[in-house]
């Protein structure tokens, strides 16, 4: 079967303007189509991986660091969805156990804080390290971006423990290639007005100088994120 347009130039010249026209709308549905895929605005997946310092213990569900954080982010026209993946009294090893189902397919960034009820408990260092390196060679294989919060140990286990444990944070920040926020709670250990009765767990004051001092090295690594991946 032959498809004619018709043999008067009348009809030619009507079906061709007809044919144009669909032929401009089909490109631009097609042109709509690609914009929206690569909507640059898409929300970047972060989880925070961590213990009661980060999960909020105490506070209101609102006041915890990752809200915070996604807040201070949103508030800087940066668009996350965020995962709190803190849970109170965990160590490294525990967080290593649950990484799987903590840390989601599709997380782009994890921000790494464990480590404090290690160094509270006297967990020997070798230990810690060894878990905390697990964690980011895992994170590194499904190409995940880690940033690694460092944590000091107190001073009641010598100075000995502390300098092997205080090590451990930037040894494997040098070692893996990761960013490196040297101690989570900068600004707010030890200060009585900033913590809560336990004298260890900030108060949401507290966390928000958390969120503040932390956000700069956060948002460094988005956007050296977001140059490799663009």
């Amino acid at each position: 079967m032959v498809w004619s347009y018709g043999t008067s130039a009348v009809a030619v010249e009507g079906r061709l303007r007809i044919f144009v026209h669909i032929l401009v709308l089909l490109m631009g549905l097609m042109t709509a189509a690609n914009a929206q895929t690569a909507d640059p605005a898409k929300p970047i997946k972060m989880v925070v991986l961590g213990d009661s310092l980060s999960a909020g213990f105490g506070l209101p569900a609102g006041a915890a660091f990752p809200v915070r954080l996604q807040k201070a982010l949103e508030a800087k026209g940066i668009k996350v969805d965020m995962i709190n993946a803190g849970v109170s009294g965990d160590t490294s090893s525990g967080g290593r156990e649950r990484l799987d189902w903590s840390v989601p397919d599709g997380t782009s960034v994890v921000i790494l804080e464990l480590g404090a009820n290690d160094a509270l408990r006297g967990t020997d260092p070798a230990v810690t390290r060894a878990a905390l390196s697990d964690i980011i060679t895992k994170l590194k294989a499904r190409n995940i971006a880690v940033l690694l919060c460092g944590m000091l140990a107190p001073p009641n286990y010598g100075t000995e423990y502390a300098a092997k444990f205080n090590a451990i944070y930037p040894d494997l920040a040098k070692a893996f290639g990761v960013p490196l926020y040297p101690f989570f709670l900068d600004g707010v250990a030890a200060d009585a007005k900033l913590n809560q009765a336990d004298g260890m767990h900030p108060t949401a004051e507290g966390v928000d100088i958390v969120v503040k001092n932390i956000l700069p090295t956060v948002e460094a690594l988005l956007g050296s994120l977001s140059a490799q991946r663009g």
